[in-house]
Parts: C-alpha cells; sequence; structure tokens
C-alpha cells in the first residue's frame, strides 16, 4: 500500500476541490495550494483598497475582492488576488466561466509567509496576461505600495509611501497612500 500524496492535478479537479473546500485555493502546474487566512491588518488593507479603487473608477471598471478568481491563461495559474480591476467586457477562459481572465490593474496584499511568492513567481505569472496593465503591493509592514506597470520596453516599479500620493496611468486612479493605511496597526516586521 503506497502513502505517497498525489502531485499533480488536472484543472477539472481543481475545480471539483476548490467546490468542496471552505478555503481559498489556488492552483499552479498541476499543484493544488490552500491560501492562509490573513490578518486584521491584512483584510482591512484589502477592502481600504477595493473601496479606494472603486470610488476613484466609478463608471469606468470594475473592482472585486478577493473573492473573484483570475485565471492566467498563458500559464495555467488560477488565484484569488486581494482586488481586481476590469474594465470593459468581462472575459473569462472556456475550462472555467467562474473566473475572470483579463484584469487590468492585480493588487495584492503583503504578508511574512507569502511576500517572495507574490512578487516573484506569482508576479511572473500575472505579467503573462496581456490586458494587465498594472500590479499593486500593499505592505503590510510599513506605509508603502509598490506599483509595477506595463510600459513600452518592459515592466517599471515605483514605490509610493506615506505622506504621497499613488498615480496609476492605465487605468487613470489617483489616491492618498495614507488613506490606505488609515486606521490599520500594521503587523509586526
Amino acid at each position: 500500500m503506497s502513502t505517497a500524496k498525489r502531485l499533480h492535478y488536472s484543472y477539472t479537479e481543481y475545480l471539483r476541490a476548490l467546490e468542496d473546500s471552505d478555503l481559498k485555493l489556488e492552483f499552479c502546474d498541476g499543484v493544488i495550494y490552500a491560501m492562509a487566512g490573513g490578518t486584521p491588518a491584512h483584510a482591512f488593507l484589502g477592502a481600504a483598497m477595493v473601496r479606494i479603487l472603486g470610488q476613484g473608477l466609478l463608471g469606468r471598471c470594475r473592482v472585486s475582492k478577493s473573492d473573484l478568481k483570475v485565471h492566467v491563461e498563458a500559464t495555467g495559474l488560477s488565484t484569488f488576488p486581494d482586488a481586481a480591476v476590469i474594465c470593459g467586457e468581462l472575459k473569462s477562459p472556456q475550462l472555467d466561466v467562474n473566473s475572470v481572465s483579463n484584469p487590468v490593474l492585480l493588487v495584492e496584499v503583503t504578508s511574512p509567509s507569502t511576500e517572495d511568492y507574490d512578487r516573484g513567481d506569482k508576479l511572473s505569472n500575472y505579467k503573462q496576461i496581456s490586458s494587465l496593465r498594472g500590479v499593486l503591493f500593499v505592505s503590510h509592514r510599513m506605509k508603502t505600495i509598490t506599483v509595477v506597470e506595463r510600459a513600452a520596453t518592459g515592466w517599471n516599479e515605483r514605490d509610493f509611501r506615506s505622506g504621497e500620493v499613488v498615480s496609476i496611468s492605465e487605468p487613470a486612479v489617483q489616491f492618498k497612500v495614507d488613506d490606505i493605511y488609515s486606521g490599520v496597526t500594521l503587523d509586526p516586521a
């Protein structure tokens, strides 16, 4: 009798597991990962981003919270970013009509356990989405928002700190860093 764990699943098996799970599950390269719950700071920062982006993009784009699954067709990654912005028609891959494949902006609130992955492999996957214009990383440790934006020659990265205004070119929106962090006690470093 074998006790080896199965390492690779089909996307159909992932969707079945997701349907039966109380947890959010991420799928990448045939592996299903349980996404950990966040701290109060993580939840408040994610909610603040949804609120601020929703107000700034009202009537132009739709902003979702972390319940919306994003599927990267080029790599097969399916995940639940902390916020996603869709402008124009909503597109879903045929294999998963409950996900979207055409976000223009994604938000990830960092955490100690996921920050390296979010800024590394996950960002590399996100960059394969042809509609994507930017990814925002909201730090859990300090009042800093990193904007990674698509440019004609690749991707540019800028940090915005307390007292500064975040400016995103597409979709065009601006907001104060301090408005995101207002009333939030950051996680210890």
